[in-house]
């Protein structure tokens, strides 16, 4: 007798809450509906053309150089490392540092992580011989993937 009218209880409290939760429901969307009613019967406001932002921004600010003394990490190709590298990212977090490798691996580079003296691990985008190669890929990256990798840098490695 005692279990019956325990669930009895349950079941009105459960039903009083469903209640009340269906007519705040319910006022919502009378509220709604009397708000876009509203607006519907307003005049229309003409826009303004607004002329569309280029996601092809250009950066003015000078490139930053660093000099490091760079080894590629274990498993990485040591010859995808040259003298000048354009580095993406900067990680103490081997995880953030291979998941941001693997978003670039799949949008077609070959990047390599490199690791400098103080245990840093620098994700190379693309590396060049010349410097004048490696400040071209860095504004080509900068502007593809325009507003990440604006604080793409050059890594001048040091033997």
């Amino acid at each position: 007798m005692k279990t019956m009218s325990l669930w009895s209880a349950a079941l009105c409290m459960v039903l009083v809450c469903c209640v009340s939760c269906k007519s705040k429901q319910s006022a919502y969307k009378a509220a709604y509906e009397q708000a876009k009613e509203r607006q519907m019967t307003e005049a229309p406001v003409q826009e303004e053309e607004i002329a569309p932002v280029s996601k092809s921004k250009t950066t003015t600010a000078p490139t930053v150089t660093r000099q490091e003394r760079i080894t590629p990490v274990a498993g990485e190709d040591a010859t995808g490392i040259k003298l000048y590298s354009v580095v993406i990212g900067s990680f103490r977090n081997k995880t953030n540092a291979y998941s941001l490798k693997d978003r670039m691996q799949r949008d077609g580079y070959m990047p390599v992580l490199g690791e400098n003296e103080q245990g840093m691990l620098r994700v190379i985008l693309t590396s060049h011989e010349r410097r004048q190669d490696a400040d071209a890929s860095r504004a080509e990256v900068m502007r593809k993937y325009y507003p990440d990798f604006q604080d793409a840098w050059i890594l001048e490695r040091r033997y």
